[in-house]
């Protein structure tokens, strides 16, 4: 347990009230010392009683303070020294307090809703400066993990754990399985149309080198001519074919694709011949000089690019991750639908902590607990809450002085 730099502080308040407690005592012993010899019939019997009560209530509560932490006046006397005796009890009690009445689902959720967690990172989110401050994050954090990982590290991963991993994984159920998937929902259909569209406008923006590939190969005996009108005309019906496949979601074309490509996922998943054939050419690719050195060429591409996007703050970096960070502030704070999906999501993350992890939590108190010295925790304790425990004193010493008069009254009443 190591000092923190409040610890002065806490020590200074504690001893000041330590000291107006005991110049309360010191205050009463001496108002009984003046008065004991005087007159008790009259106003100076209730100072004196009202003095000697003070005084006991001051000591019995200073006794009973005092015996939180340490044996009064260094005794042995039983039930003292509580805490450094049974601070392994008390860690385990706070520990089963803190888990019965803190981390349960239903409290946890119940502070999480109260929170209004979404619309308070909405209306943080809309603030620019706080978005600069999470993308200055965002990159101190990354160039801190970038910074962890050399070349001989992605080497490694590479050569030792991907590569030899992979080579043994077997490729082709899985990649069957997937490609059935897509062919099934028809995903692929987005990416054939935008290769459609793509080749189309390629072809549209260079005839030229069209006509220069197909001129290449026409036989020597053609006639300039008949190669001019062979290849317009190609070029013509290439441009209409693509359009007509690209407009007609039923073309032939595309349900042959379709059928060669449930053929393949088929195939892929229980052909043995196309199954050792895809994992042949997969330990081919895998296990080929080249691919370890274009694994780390492609990281650092990629880490040189992403440090370059990460210093320059007009780069797309940093413009498309404010636009993307107001767009969540945005719809945090005015759209009721994301704000309830995001609350329910952590409100489930939030449940599934504390269900899972919420003993485990917990057990930290107890196991810290223990692991302290028994005097140096009584001495932490007390510098944290003993400056609160000296009003109890105080009180103590006003109760009884106040006890002391009514018990002084009523003797009086009674004689």
């Amino acid at each position: 347990m190591e000092p923190s730099p409040a610890d002065a502080q806490r020590r200074s308040g504690l001893r000041r009230m330590r000291l107006v407690a005991l110049s309360l005592l010191l205050l009463a012993a001496v108002v009984f010392l003046a008065t004991v010899r005087l007159d008790h019939d009259g106003v100076w019997g209730y100072v004196n009683t009202a003095a000697e009560a003070a005084m006991v209530g001051a000591l019995a509560d200073w006794f009973a303070v005092t015996a939180l932490f340490r044996h009064p006046l260094g005794l042995p006397v039983p039930h003292t020294a509580i805490i450094p005796r049974r601070k392994n009890e008390i860690g385990r009690n706070l520990q089963e307090f803190v888990t019965e009445n803190f981390l349960t689902e239903e409290i946890a959720r119940e502070r999480l809703e109260a929170a209004h967690v979404s619309d308070r990172v909405g209306r943080w989110l809309a603030d620019p400066a706080n978005r600069r401050t999470v993308l200055v994050e965002v990159v101190r954090v990354a160039r801190a993990g970038l910074g962890r990982l050399d070349d001989d590290e992605v080497r490694h991963v590479v050569d030792d754990l991907l590569v030899p991993r992979l080579a043994k994984e077997p490729v082709s159920p899985i990649a069957g399985a997937l490609l059935e998937g897509i062919v099934a929902e028809q995903t692929h259909h987005g990416l054939v149309d935008l290769a459609l569209e793509q080749l189309h406008d390629w072809l549209g923006e260079n005839p030229g080198t069209y006509a220069q590939v197909l001129g290449a190969r026409a036989p020597w005996w053609s006639p300039p001519w008949l190669d001019d009108r062979v290849i317009g005309w190609s070029y013509e019906q290439v441009i209409a074919f693509l359009r007509d496949i690209h407009e007609d979601p039923r073309h032939p074309a595309r349900r042959a694709l379709d059928d060669l490509l449930s053929r393949l996922a088929d195939d892929l998943q229980h052909d043995p011949d196309v199954m050792a054939r895809a994992e042949a050419l997969k330990e081919r690719l895998l296990l080929h000089p080249r691919t370890s050195e274009t694994a780390l060429g492609l990281w650092r591409s990629f880490r040189a690019a992403l440090e370059t996007a990460m210093d320059d703050e007009d780069s797309y970096f940093h413009t498309r991750g404010d636009e993307l960070l107001e767009h969540l502030g945005r719809h945090l704070e005015t759209d009721p639908v994301w704000r309830s999906r995001m609350e329910a999501r952590l409100a489930e993350a939030v449940s599934f902590v504390v269900n899972t992890y919420g003993d485990e939590l917990a057990e930290v108190i107890s196991v810290t607990v223990d692991r302290w010295d028994g005097r140096q925790a009584a001495e932490r304790i007390e510098l944290h809450v003993g400056r609160d425990l000296q009003f109890i004193r105080i009180n103590g010493t006003v109760v009884g002085a106040l006890a002391g008069l009514v018990i002084h009254a009523a003797a009086q009443l009674l004689s």
